[in-house]
């Protein structure tokens, strides 16, 4: 088995350790020191690290200290305690998928993947896991381009599973509308709208949602797997307005921002981010381009959301035991 490979420093990787988040202007303590922090929509709002009373052996307490969020993303960032570290939700680190999709390979390399609107495409396959993104876009006729968001993931596991999390389809942005759609086997997910709030299915219990805030931000994780921090948001008003996206009235563009913390790929994995991170992987991208993409869409094409018949697809293949229930009690 391949082992994770990280270029991003160590206190960036932490990112994908938070598991709760702020509902108003301050920050709430998470595993690992991390928090996220929500100044309401006010710039210049601070967050303050507090000492939590807990220290090594033989080294002093940390002290106070404050943080804001950057310009970069000054209505939500995570904030690094002690020593007040920010860093936005979108930062640059492996397993990333924000935005019309840029994502952060598992090499380090940031590339785009546009695909096609009204489609799916597997972005990580592997013996065990299958994961496929649906995308959703906009035409913009002034430049002929044509802009894409992933608005929903499947994912497949164990022969059987199926769980699947998406934004839903809104005209109008409300911050305090839980935008989410979440579903196990066919069934949904109702997970109570409180921060903490965790969800386990009895079929797979290594499989669970967390709320990191009351609406729009989870943590998925499928233990010994993955671990995923995600977030439902709109396209603005003001993103609209600078990169010509076409934001309409009746649909302000919802799509999901994901951030994946691989702990189990195989050296055979593939898919869009997946073979990012085979040690043999060899990189095709202009990294000297401004928007360095990814083409062969039609090599990650799959036909649903939980399909696993894209052309690269490695899902239960020939000569691959498949993982079972057992792995995931």
């Amino acid at each position: 088995m391949a082992t994770m490979r990280w270029s991003a420093a160590a206190v960036v990787s932490a990112l994908l350790v938070v598991l709760a988040a702020a509902t108003s202007a301050s920050a709430q303590p998470t595993p690992g020191g991390m928090t996220v922090f929500v100044p309401g929509g006010k710039r210049n709002t601070e967050s303050t690290c507090k000492d939590d009373g807990k220290t090594k052996k033989g080294k002093p307490k940390p002290k106070p200290c404050t943080a804001r969020c950057t310009d970069r993303c000054p209505t939500k960032c995570l904030v690094l305690c002690p020593g007040c570290m920010t860093f936005c939700l979108c930062d640059f680190y492996p397993g990333v998928a924000c935005g019309d999709p840029r994502f952060t390979g598992g090499d380090g390399n940031n590339f785009y993947f546009h695909g096609k609107k009204d489609q799916e495409f597997c972005i990580v396959s592997d013996s065990d896991l299958h994961i496929n993104a649906h995308f959703i876009g906009n035409h913009n006729p002034i430049s002929g381009r044509d802009f894409t968001w992933i608005q929903a993931i499947g994912v497949f596991f164990a022969g059987h599973h199926r769980f699947s999390l998406g934004a839903v389809h809104s005209a109008k942005w409300n911050p305090d509308v839980d935008h989410l759609d979440i579903a196990f086997d066919d069934e949904r997910v109702v997970l109570p709208r409180a921060v903490g709030a965790r969800w386990s299915p009895a079929a797979a219990p290594a499989l669970s949602v967390t709320r990191t805030s009351p609406a729009n931000d989870v943590v998925v994780e499928l233990r010994g797997v993955f671990r995923l921090v995600a977030s439902a948001v709109p396209i603005t008003a003001q993103e609209s307005s600078v990169h010509n996206y076409g934001v309409t009235a009746d649909d302000c563009l919802a799509h999901l921002d994901l951030g994946f913390k691989f702990q189990a790929l195989s050296d055979d994995v593939h898919g869009v981010l997946g073979q990012t991170y085979r040690s043999d992987y060899v990189s095709k991208l202009n990294v000297a381009a401004k928007m360095p993409v990814m083409g062969g869409a039609e090599d990650y094409v799959s036909s649903g959301l939980f399909a696993t018949d894209c052309a690269v697809a490695r899902f239960g293949r020939s000569g691959i035991a498949m993982v079972t229930d057992a792995k995931y009690v």
